[in-house]
């Protein structure tokens, strides 16, 4: 079985869908990080560097967004985005 296979199986079950569909945010967030560093053609450690500080914190802000155990603040989201040469745009958008 593949991924996407055991992701479909997985997928079926209501309360893993919940779970999913609660990250999807995070999710989003992660995917538009690792896009926006790739773009810049940054490792972690030259973003860590540019945000002034050390490249397991950048690895760590890449990782927790999956988990939903971590919550990066507004500040440290904003020097990401600079250092990748980005803004940080938040928007509240209706259900």
């Amino acid at each position: 079985m593949n991924h996407s296979e055991l992701k479909e199986l997985a997928l079926k079950r209501a309360s893993v869908n919940e779970a999913y569909e609660a990250l999807e945010p995070e999710f989003t967030l992660l995917k538009d990080l690792l896009r926006a560093r790739k773009k810049a053609g940054l490792t972690q450690a030259e973003i860590a560097k540019r945000m002034g500080t050390k490249p397991p914190a950048v690895t760590r802000l890449e990782s927790t967004l999956t988990s939903g155990k971590h919550s990066p603040s507004i500040a440290t989201l904003k020097k990401y985005a600079k250092a990748v040469g980005c803004r940080l745009e938040i928007r509240l958008v209706n259900e």
